[in-house]
C-alpha cells in the first residue's frame, strides 16, 4: 500500500472533510435564512405606529390626578405611537362598556388600553363590561401579567383580573389602576405585542369586510338576473 493511501476504516480525506464542513455551513446558512424569512413573514402585518385610546376607570380621582393614565401616555408616545383619545369614567358598567365600544369604533384607533376596575370589589366592573364586546379573548395577556407581577407583589396576584381581547377588530387591554401595574403591563407586554396583534386583528376585519362585499355583490347579481328574466 502506498504512503498516500487511506487505510480501510480510516479518516476521510482532507478534500472530503472540507466538503462536508462547507456543506454544514451552507445548511446552517439556509436554516438561518429560513428562520429570518419566517420571522419576517410572521411580523409583516405589524403596524409600525398605533393610534391608542386610553381610558381610566375610577370614581375617586379626576383626570388631573390620573397618574396611571399619564404613565400609559408617556410610555406609548415614547415608543412612537399616538394617543388618539383619553377619557376618565366612573366605575359604572354602562359607562365603561359604552366608552370602550365608542373607542373601538373610531377610525383612528388601533388599540385600547384601560386602567382601573379589574379588582374584586363590587364596583370593579371593567372586565364584566368588556366581556360582551369581545369577539376573541387573549388569555395569555392576563396570565403573563400575573406571572410578571408575582415577582413584585407575590400571591396578591390572585386578586388581579387583568384581561384582554379583540373587540370589533381592535385589541383591548385592561390593566389595574396602580401606576406600577400600568407601567409593568404597558412596557413589558403591550408595547411589545400590540403592533403585531393590531395588525392581525385588522387583517381579519378587512377579510370579513371583503366577504361581506362579495356577498352583497352576489345578491346584486342575483337581483339583476331576476330583473332580466
Amino acid at each position: 500500500m502506498g504512503d498516500n493511501a487511506t487505510p480501510a476504516g480510516g479518516s476521510e480525506s482532507g478534500h472530503d472533510a472540507g466538503y462536508h464542513e462547507h456543506g454544514d455551513e451552507e445548511h446552517e446558512h439556509d436554516s438561518h435564512d429560513h428562520e429570518h424569512d419566517h420571522e419576517h413573514d410572521h411580523h409583516h402585518h405589524d403596524l409600525e405606529e398605533l393610534g391608542i385610546a386610553v381610558l381610566t376607570i375610577s370614581s375617586s380621582r379626576s383626570i388631573d390626578e390620573d397618574s396611571a393614565g399619564d404613565t400609559i401616555i408617556d410610555i406609548v408616545t415614547d415608543a412612537g405611537h399616538e394617543v388618539t383619545i383619553r377619557e376618565l369614567v366612573a366605575d359604572d358598567y354602562d359607562k365603561v362598556q359604552g366608552t370602550i365600544d365608542r373607542f373601538v369604533d373610531r377610525e383612528d384607533t388601533d388599540c385600547v388600553i384601560t386602567t382601573g376596575g379589574t379588582g374584586v370589589t363590587p364596583d370593579d366592573v371593567t372586565v364584566e363590561a368588556l366581556e360582551p364586546l369581545l369577539e376573541k379573548h387573549l388569555p395569555g395577556f392576563g396570565e403573563l401579567f400575573r406571572r410578571l407581577s408575582y415577582d413584585e407583589i407575590g400571591t396578591k396576584v390572585v386578586g388581579t383580573r387583568t384581561a384582554a381581547g379583540v373587540a370589533d377588530g381592535v385589541p383591548v387591554f385592561c390593566l389595574p389602576g396602580s401606576e406600577d401595574a400600568v407601567r409593568l403591563g404597558t412596557e413589558e407586554i403591550i408595547i411589545e405585542e400590540a403592533p403585531h396583534l393590531a395588525g392581525l386583528a385588522k387583517r381579519e376585519e378587512e377579510a370579513d369586510e371583503g366577504d361581506d362585499a362579495e356577498d352583497d355583490s352576489d345578491v346584486d347579481e342575483g337581483e339583476n338576473a331576476d330583473t332580466e328574466e
